[in-house]
């Protein structure tokens, strides 16, 4: 087993090929370094620097023993670095957005429940548009989004929203007045679509190229913002299933809302990057579950 000094020796020695300034970093004297890089070389069986009175060189054995130490090292590093935050809590800063105003009193109550429990970690909260929600998550200017599933590319989970899903119409489209209707429907009139920003498994969920039974589905304008495709709809362009909360939060008068009464409710939740499943972001989840009596 490599004693602590032996990985660090070593390795900086690999970095600065420079006995000095090894030393210097290391706060210790060339001797020492000298004296360490020797015993493992012993311990190896084999040179690991080639030195002269001018130069220092890996070897080939040495480059390698680099290449293979640096990746655990950095290991051990990030693992020492998680529980030191986990030792001191969660802190620092989280962003956190929401999609439309339907999704805005899930958020807040998540908000309010995960400060109560981490009062030391500032909470950001903003608004994201469709067209900017992927390229949030991925640049991190988002944190946590709450948004419809699925959502591909991105850790999703758990459902904190259930809605039953209803058809946008122009008022006085034939299906206006209609009780409920079927999924097939969509194979009758043109749909509004999503940008094409927009996550592919979503639109696949929301605006699907075939009926359950396979008839094709026309594809209408595309719309940048949902409030962009419901003009779209009361322009008579196409129609566009919706959640039942859109009748709510977009009320309008020249647009109906009619039941689909054979489409699985859509769900809501937290969506993140997977590689930012930070402390933070899993605690900030917790919260949303624990303050949402849906999920």
């Amino acid at each position: 087993m490599l004693e602590r000094h032996e990985i660090e020796s070593f390795l900086t020695l690999a970095e600065e090929l420079h006995f000095g300034r090894t030393a210097e970093r290391l706060g210790v004297t060339t001797g020492r370094v000298s004296h360490v890089i020797r015993k493992l070389e012993r311990r190896v069986g084999a040179r690991l620097f080639e030195r002269t009175s001018r130069v220092v060189r890996l070897t080939p054995t040495g480059r390698q023993f680099a290449d293979d130490l640096r990746p655990h090292v950095a290991g051990i590093e990030e693992a020492v670095r998680r529980a030191v935050q986990a030792g001191r809590g969660v802190t620092g800063r989280l962003r956190v957005a929401f999609v439309g105003d339907s999704t805005a009193p899930v958020l807040m109550r998540a908000v309010s429940l995960f400060a109560e429990r981490h009062p030391d970690c500032e909470v950001e909260v903003s608004e994201a548009h469709l067209s900017t929600t992927r390229s949030g998550l991925v640049d991190g200017s988002i944190d946590v989004l709450i948004a419809s599933f699925p959502f591909d590319g991105m850790a999703n989970g758990p459902t904190l929203m259930r809605e039953r899903r209803m058809l946008a119409v122009p008022v006085g489209h034939v299906l206006a007045d209609a009780e409920s209707v079927s999924l097939e429907v969509l194979a009758d009139h043109p749909v509004v679509q999503y940008p094409a920003v927009t996550s592919a498994a979503f639109k696949r969920d929301r605006t699907p190229d075939h009926t359950p039974s396979g008839r094709p589905v026309r594809k209408g304008p595309v719309g940048n913002t949902v409030s962009e495709m419901l003009s779209l709809v009361a322009l008579g362009k196409g129609v566009l299933p919706v959640g039942e909360l859109t009748r709510e939060y977009s009320p309008r008068p020249d647009i109906s809302y009619v039941p689909i009464h054979d489409a699985p409710p859509i769900r809501r939740g937290p969506v993140w990057l997977e590689a930012n499943t930070t402390a933070r972001v899993l605690a900030f989840v917790r919260a949303a579950a624990d303050a949402n009596p849906q999920a």
